[in-house]
C-alpha cells in the first residue's frame, strides 16, 4: 500500500490559494480517480477538487473552512500497490497543473531561504530586500502578508536595515509546516479590528468567499498604482436599433440581445486597434497578450465571479449575447469551471445594471485594467447645431494601472470605443 497527496489545485491565472468549503469524503470512504473530493473556493470560482487516484481516504488534513495556499496538502489517499503506476501519473499531472513554492538562493551567510512566488513578486516590484525581513512563518520564514503589512506601514527595509512588522499586527504562533510548502493566510491572520458592537447590531461572519474577494482586491491595490479616466458616449442610435431587434431576436435565438453585448463587442475590436491595452505587469517586463479574451463580472447574492469570453473580437454581438448568457446561467446554478475563469486579458463590468452612472473599479490582477459601463439615461444634451436634445447617454468608467499604461493610450482606446458605439446602427451594424 501506498499514501499518496492530493495538493490545494491552481483554479485561475492569478489565483494564490483556495479554502476548503465542504468536504464530500470522511476518513475511510473509498474513492475512484476523479471523484470529487471537497468543493474550493476562491476569489474567482467555486469547483470541486476532483481525486488523483482510486484508493481510500487516510487523513483529511485541512478542515472545512480553512484557507490553503496553492500547492498544499488537503487530504491523503492510501492506493494499493495495482493502481500506483496510474496513481504516480495522476501526480505527476497535478504537479503540473498546480503551483508550488520556489527556491531562491541568497548570499546570507551561505545559507537557502524558500519563498512563495507570490513573496518573490512583491518583493521585487516594491524593492523590499528580503535579508532584512523577519518572517512570521514556520522557522521564521517570509509570508506574503508580512510584506503587504510592511508596504502598509511604510516600513520598506533597505539594505542593512531590519524591518520589523507593526507591533499592532504581531503575528500568532507558528504553527509547525513543511517548509517546502507555501505559507498559507492561516499562519498570518489579518488582525481583528475593536469594534464596540451595540445593543441591535448584527455581526456577520466572513464566509470564505467573501475573503478571498478582500484577499484579491487588496492585492490589486496594494500592487497596482490606480488611475481612472471617462468618458460620455451618445448610445442613442445603439438603443433605436437594439430595441427594434430584442423581440424578434430573443423569439428567433433563445436568448436576450442585451446591450451589454454590444459594449463587449466594442471593446474588444478597440482592444484589438489599442494591443497595448490588452498587457498585464509582470515586475521586469510588460506581457502583451496576444488574445482578447475578455472577463465580465457577474452577481451572485455573495459574491462576484468573473468568467472569461474567450477571443471576443472573432465573436459577432450574437455570439458574445449566447456567451453572456451562457456564463451567467453557469455562475447562478454553481455549474461555473475553473476553465470558465481562466485567461482574461481586460474586464468589462456592467455596472448599469444596477442603476450606476459613475465608479472606479478596482483593476482585475493581473490585468492592465477595467472599464465600467454605467447606465444608460436620457438626458438633455446642446447637439452640434446648438439645439438641446433628449438623448441616450451613459458613462464609460476605466480604471488603469499607471505602470503599464498612460493616460494618453487609454484616452486614445476610450475614444475609439466611443466612435464604434455612436456609430452602431441598422445601416453600419450586423449582429450576425
Amino acid at each position: 500500500m501506498a499514501v499518496e497527496q492530493i495538493k490545494m489545485p491552481q483554479l485561475g491565472e492569478s489565483v494564490t490559494e483556495g479554502t476548503i468549503s465542504k468536504w464530500l469524503v470522511s476518513v475511510g470512504d473509498k474513492v475512484n480517480k476523479y471523484d470529487p473530493l471537497a468543493e474550493v473556493m476562491t476569489d474567482k470560482v467555486n469547483a470541486e477538487v476532483p481525486s488523483s487516484f482510486t484508493g481510500v481516504i487516510k487523513e483529511l488534513i485541512a478542515g472545512e473552512g480553512d484557507t490553503l495556499a496553492v500547492g498544499e496538502i488537503i487530504c491523503t489517499i492510501e492506493v494499493d500497490g495495482g493502481t500506483a503506476v496510474e496513481s504516480k501519473a495522476a501526480s505527476n499531472e497535478q504537479k503540473e497543473s498546480s503551483s508550488v513554492a520556489v527556491e531562491a538562493v541568497q548570499a546570507d551567510k551561505g545559507n537557502k531561504a524558500r519563498f512563495s512566488p507570490a513573496v518573490l513578486k512583491i518583493s521585487q516590484e516594491h524593492g523590499i530586500d528580503l535579508n532584512q525581513v523577519s518572517g512570521t512563518g514556520a522557522g521564521g520564514r517570509i509570508t506574503r502578508k508580512d510584506l503587504l503589512k510592511l508596504i502598509e506601514s511604510g516600513n520598506i527595509p533597505v539594505a542593512g536595515q531590519k524591518a520589523e512588522l507593526p507591533k499592532e499586527q504581531a503575528p500568532v504562533p507558528a504553527v509547525k509546516q513543511d517548509t517546502a510548502q507555501p505559507i498559507s493566510s492561516q499562519q498570518a491572520p489579518a488582525p481583528t479590528v475593536n469594534i464596540p458592537v451595540a445593543a441591535g447590531d448584527i455581526e456577520i461572519p466572513v464566509t470564505g468567499v467573501r475573503k478571498a474577494i478582500a484577499a484579491n482586491m487588496l492585492r490589486s491595490k496594494h500592487e497596482a498604482p490606480h488611475a481612472w479616466t471617462m468618458i460620455e458616449v451618445d448610445a442613442t442610435n445603439l438603443v433605436e436599433y437594439r430595441n427594434a431587434l430584442k423581440d424578434e431576436f430573443k423569439k428567433k435565438e433563445g436568448f436576450n440581445l442585451t446591450f451589454f453585448a454590444f459594449f463587449v463587442k466594442a471593446v474588444a475590436q478597440a482592444l484589438k486597434e489599442f494591443p497595448q491595452i490588452n498587457s498585464m505587469w509582470a515586475g521586469d517586463k510588460i506581457i502583451q497578450k496576444k488574445d482578447i479574451n475578455i472577463s465580465i463580472a457577474v452577481a451572485t447574492d455573495d459574491a462576484l465571479f468573473v468568467p472569461v469570453i474567450k477571443n471576443a473580437d472573432e465573436k459577432t454581438i450574437k455570439g458574445i449575447a449566447r456567451e453572456i448568457s451562457e456564463l451567467a446561467v453557469k455562475v447562478r446554478t454553481g455549474k461555473l469551471r475553473s476553465e470558465d475563469m481562466q485567461g482574461g486579458t481586460f474586464t468589462v463590468n456592467n455596472t448599469g445594471s444596477f442603476g450606476s452612472v459613475q465608479s472606479m473599479g478596482i483593476i482585475n490582477y493581473p490585468q492592465a485594467a477595467i472599464l465600467q459601463v454605467e447606465s444608460i439615461v436620457k438626458r438633455p444634451v446642446v447637439m452640434n447645431n446648438g439645439m438641446i436634445a433628449v438623448r441616450d447617454m451613459v458613462n464609460l468608467c476605466m480604471s488603469l494601472d499607471h505602470r503599464v499604461l498612460d493616460g494618453l493610450v487609454c484616452g486614445r482606446f476610450l475614444t475609439r470605443v466611443k466612435e464604434i458605439l455612436e456609430s452602431t446602427s441598422k445601416t453600419t451594424t450586423s449582429i450576425y
